[in-house]
């Protein structure tokens, strides 16, 4: 007899990560809720999604944030919590909310599994990233400390970039779409790689690992081996199938630095944490698996995750 799935709370399962989890989490069979928060009543954005979800299949319980004692009621009702919420906050705020997760978890003494809301490059290898970016690395590490000396068994998960901020717009600043004058900027040399995961992607790796003890207390990096890019390699692509031919032209990274002179903090944090992935070597310099580590196409070959190329077909 199969054994039952788990049940799981996603926290901020309205958001642009967050909803993904929740039908991913539905596709693999899971029993799924979604945390229905007091703050969001008037949002009519996210009252409809949340009826969509629930077409979908997802449940809701009540919860604030802010309520202790209504978290620490809801994560009794799961065996595995899911932070979805933003972890790219410059304040403490988000940090405070994942502590006060893991302090809910903790109380409740069920979980069986958390993920926090990471979500990015793996921040214990970016801790010497320049400011803002720094900061926030160091933040997500507190919170994992915390997690761990709360004795709460984790997944980390290493998403690395996300394809919708990255791959349609082929790394240029300011649009999330394709460049219509057929001129690009390149960062550096252009050749430096990165790695670009679908969001849909992201959330289904995400959900494999729940009943997966291999990955138990342990940091999944994805790292689809097709989507392993450069800038430069973003452009020919998007060249090849448009029949389109960019003009480059160079940025260096005393320019691109220089873009923060006056920015907000959000554009500021941009810049700091793209600035090692275009102008340091990339996510894949002297990069290796440590103990502790594991990747996720090795450990769910059967998952057909979507390419750099098929992305870009979207936008033709």
């Amino acid at each position: 007899m199969a054994s039952e799935k788990s049940r799981v709370l996603v926290l901020g399962g309205t958001g642009y990560l967050g909803k993904r989890l929740v039908k991913a989490s539905l596709r693999e069979g899971h029993p799924t809720y979604v945390l229905q928060r007091p703050e969001n009543c008037m949002d009519i954005n996210k009252i409809q999604l949340l009826l969509r979800l629930k077409k979908h299949g997802a449940k809701f319980i009540e919860g604030s944030l802010s309520d202790h004692e209504s978290l620490v009621r809801a994560v009794k009702q799961v065996d595995v919590v899911i932070s979805a919420l933003s972890s790219s906050d410059i304040s403490t705020t988000a940090t405070q909310l994942q502590l006060k997760i893991a302090a809910a978890i903790k109380e409740a003494g069920n979980v069986k599994r958390f993920i926090p809301a990471e979500f990015c490059i793996d921040p214990a290898r970016h801790v010497h990233d320049l400011e803002p970016a720094k900061t926030l690395n160091v933040r997500m590490m507190d919170v994992r400390q915390a997690i761990v000396e709360a004795n709460i068994p984790y997944t980390s998960i290493a998403a690395n970039g996300f394809a919708g901020y990255f791959v349609p717009n082929l790394c240029q600043l300011g649009s999330l779409l394709p460049p219509k004058d057929n001129k690009v900027s390149i960062f550096g040399d252009g050749n430096a790689k990165a790695i670009y995961v679908d969001e849909n992607d992201i959330a289904t790796y995400t959900i494999k690992t729940i009943d997966d003890p291999r990955t138990i207390n342990k940091t999944l990096h994805l790292m689809p081996p097709e989507n392993i890019r450069s800038q430069n390699e973003l452009i020919s692509i998007w060249e090849k199938l448009t029949g389109k031919k960019y003009e480059r032209s160079t940025i260096s990274g005393e320019d691109y630095l220089a873009i923060m002179n006056g920015a907000d903090a959000i554009i500021q944090f941009g810049i700091t944490h793209n600035y090692p992935i275009f102008y340091e070597g990339g996510y894949l310099k002297s990069f290796e698996l440590k103990e502790g580590d594991e990747e996720a196409t090795k450990l769910y070959p059967h998952v057909k995750y979507t390419t750099v190329e098929e992305y870009l077909k979207r936008y033709a």
